[in-house]
Order: C-alpha cells, then sequence, then structure tokens
C-alpha cells in the first residue's frame, strides 16, 4: 500500500487497517476530545447558527462540509444543550475516520486530517459562539457573583495553564480564590476525567469538618492547612460556596479573618452620573442599580464618590427585581432596587480615609461590611 494512494485497492487495505486500530490502540488509549478540547469556554449562540449554515434536524442543530480537496466530509452537531460533537468521514470509502480520535496519531496523514478538521470547528467557534471566562456553568456563576459583590476578575497568569484563573484583592495583590481545571484523580483516589475546582482560605478548625463533606477537598497544591479544594461540579451548593469565598476574601483584607455583617452592604454612588443627593432631597424613596444578592430588608450604605469620598446615606431596601432596561458608555441596567433613606451623614462621619482604617481600600461595587465598622458606625451616629 502507497502512502496517500486513493485506489480502490490501497482504500479497501487501509479500511481494514484502521478497523484494527480501532479495535485495538484506541482500546488502550484516551479517546482525542477534539471538539470538547476546541469548544471548552465557548458558549453557544443558537440565533447565528442557521446564517453560518446549520439546518435544525430534530433536538439538533447540523452542519455537514468537504475538505482536503473533498476527500473528507465533516458532520458537525450542536444539541440543544449546547454540547458539540462531530464526526469525519472518508468521502470515497463512505466510512468514519478513526485515525482522527487516536491521541497518539497527531502526525504524519492523520494528523493532517485532525489539523483541517479542528480549523473547521474553530471557525464555527468564533463565528457561533461566545467565549466563557470558565468551561463549566457553577465555575462562571461564582465569577458572576464574585464580580457583583467585590468587583475583581480572574486573572490568568500562566500561558502553560490558561484554563487556571486567580482572583486577587486589588489594592494588596492577595489571592482568595483560584479557579483550576485539573483530573479527579489529583483529589480523589480512583476517580477520573476533568473537573473544575475553586480553592479558597478558610479558618483551619473548619477544614477538617468540610472536607468530611461531599465536594469538599484538602487544598491541591496549596497549604492544607489554611486552604481547601471544592470541586464546582453542583456538588456543592452555590450559596455554600460563596458564604466560603466571603471568608476567604476576608483574609486577603489583611490583618486576619474579618467577620462579615450578613443583609449589611455599601454601595457605591457616582455623583458624575447621578445625583444622589438632589434625589435623596426630594425623594425619600429612589430606585437604584440591583446587583450583587441583596435582598428586602437589607440594609444598604450608600457611598459618595469624589468630590465627596464618603458614605452618606443610611438606607434599608424596599423591594428588589424591579424590570428595568438601560445601556450607555458607562452603565448597564438591568433590574433595580427601591431603597428608602434612614439617615443622613455629614461628609466627615465616615470618610474613605476611615473606611480604609477597617480594611475598606475600594467601593467599586457592592460589598459587605466588617462587624467592627457596623459597631463604629451604630455607636457614633445619633
Amino acid at each position: 500500500m502507497r502512502a496517500g494512494c486513493r485506489c480502490k485497492f490501497c482504500l479497501q487495505k487501509n479500511m481494514v487497517f484502521i478497523r484494527l486500530i480501532r479495535q485495538e490502540q484506541m482500546i488502550t488509549e484516551k479517546s482525542y476530545q477534539i471538539e470538547e478540547n476546541i469548544f471548552k469556554r465557548s458558549a453557544v449562540c443558537f440565533e447565528k447558527l442557521k446564517k453560518y449554515g446549520f439546518k435544525k434536524q430534530n433536538d439538533a442543530y447540523v452542519f455537514e462540509t468537504q475538505f482536503m480537496d473533498g476527500d473528507f466530509a465533516a458532520r458537525v452537531v450542536i444539541g440543544e444543550n449546547g454540547k458539540v460533537s462531530g464526526c469525519v468521514y472518508d468521502a470515497a470509502a463512505q466510512d468514519e475516520y478513526y485515525p482522527l480520535r487516536v491521541e497518539s496519531m497527531n502526525v504524519g496523514f492523520a494528523g493532517q486530517v485532525r489539523a483541517a478538521y479542528e480549523d473547521i470547528l474553530r471557525n464555527i467557534r468564533d463565528n457561533c459562539c461566545t467565549c466563557k471566562t470558565f468551561a463549566g456553568a457553577q465555575a462562571n456563576r461564582l465569577t458572576a457573583w464574585v464580580a457583583r459583590k467585590y468587583g475583581d476578575l480572574p486573572q490568568f497568569p500562566w500561558d502553560k495553564y490558561p484554563q487556571h484563573g486567580v482572583f486577587k484583592n486589588p489594592d494588596n495583590g492577595k489571592w482568595y480564590a483560584l479557579i483550576m481545571t485539573i483530573d479527579r484523580s489529583r483529589i480523589q483516589k480512583g476517580a477520573s476525567g476533568e473537573v473544575e475546582v475553586m480553592n479558597l482560605k478558610i479558618s483551619s478548625d473548619k477544614i477538617p469538618q468540610l472536607v468530611a463533606q461531599d465536594g469538599f477537598y484538602p487544598a491541591y497544591h496549596m497549604n492544607k492547612q489554611n486552604w481547601l479544594t471544592v470541586v464546582l461540579d453542583d456538588t456543592v451548593a452555590d450559596a455554600s460556596i460563596e458564604m466560603l469565598l466571603e471568608e476567604s476574601h476576608a483574609y486577603s483584607l489583611g490583618g486576619g479573618k474579618k467577620t462579615f455583617v450578613r443583609n449589611v452592604w455599601i454601595l457605591p454612588a457616582n455623583p458624575k452620573f447621578f445625583d444622589i443627593i438632589g434625589a435623596f432631597e426630594k425623594h425619600k424613596e429612589i430606585n437604584w442599580k440591583q446587583s450583587g444578592n441583596i435582598k428586602v430588608g437589607d440594609v444598604a450604605y450608600m457611598y459618595v464618590g469624589a468630590p465627596y469620598s464618603a458614605v452618606m446615606y443610611k438606607c434599608e431596601v424596599m423591594q428588589t427585581d424591579i424590570p428595568y432596561a438601560y445601556k450607555d458608555n458607562h452603565l448597564t441596567i438591568k433590574k433595580l432596587l427601591k431603597i428608602r433613606r434612614l439617615k443622613k451623614y455629614g461628609r466627615d462621619f465616615l470618610p474613605f480615609a476611615t473606611l480604609k482604617e477597617f480594611g475598606i481600600n475600594a467601593v467599586r461595587g457592592p460589598r459587605g461590611l466588617p462587624e467592627k465598622l457596623v459597631e463604629f458606625i451604630e455607636k457614633n451616629s445619633h
């Protein structure tokens, strides 16, 4: 059989060879998950599929094309859940080209076919998908929660591990969370398969109790005395991880652990974009942008930015989830809160310099208040 020959005799012998590979080599080797790797951090925009050339068939969208001068055909299927699968067929033999997925066959002719197929998938991804910060749904939900609460986005500092994202306190660079994609065998004996995990810094006396529960493990690749690992596959509820994130973030403020008061928030108000002082002079209740996990009955201290740079109002949240649609170059609003003014403070009562003394070095979004700061406000306000 001559390399690259396309005659009928060689094609038949080639298919026998391919089937032997399928029966022997692929059983012993890890299958190369091409589609999963390329679409790992992508979300399908279904409205773009038809324009690209996909056709709806039952509960899926199907795209077919030929490549390598018509010698091969690709069939890409996207389910309604966004999962991408595909097959490559030898056009002459009308049989699936199995070497495509043998991990060791990444060179020679099989490597060329794989590279061409990967180009097809990347083109679909680039034209029909949006980028996700992380691969899994829970990792992305928690990332959005951190952004709402602290205004922080993950950083990806390692070229070798582009899927590893670090959350840092921007004031001092201290880590408070790390999301990684690892093989389950790293944390669980006998397990396998990739999983996203989050490392968090937690009080050392809590760690033994937590690792005894499903979804928690001694910290992978970090100090097990002060850190632990939680799997992000919905084994542990978002709310439970959010509470641990608050504790881990508190360590990043410096000076040891700080206890935060539940349902008490500080919210930023930029007078360049909205005259909150004038609004509260006219009305006792006003609508405000909703973000974070703020609930009816929560207390919101309003921090008014420069030139005031101070907490100037104590408010109560009266209503949440008020529908609203607004977007400009500076702001996007989808929901509103209704807040009622309870107290007004002078700009010298709680200036930014005082907030820094209690570990608040920035007010970029809704964030909890340390217990000691709440005590200070209650003690000194009249």
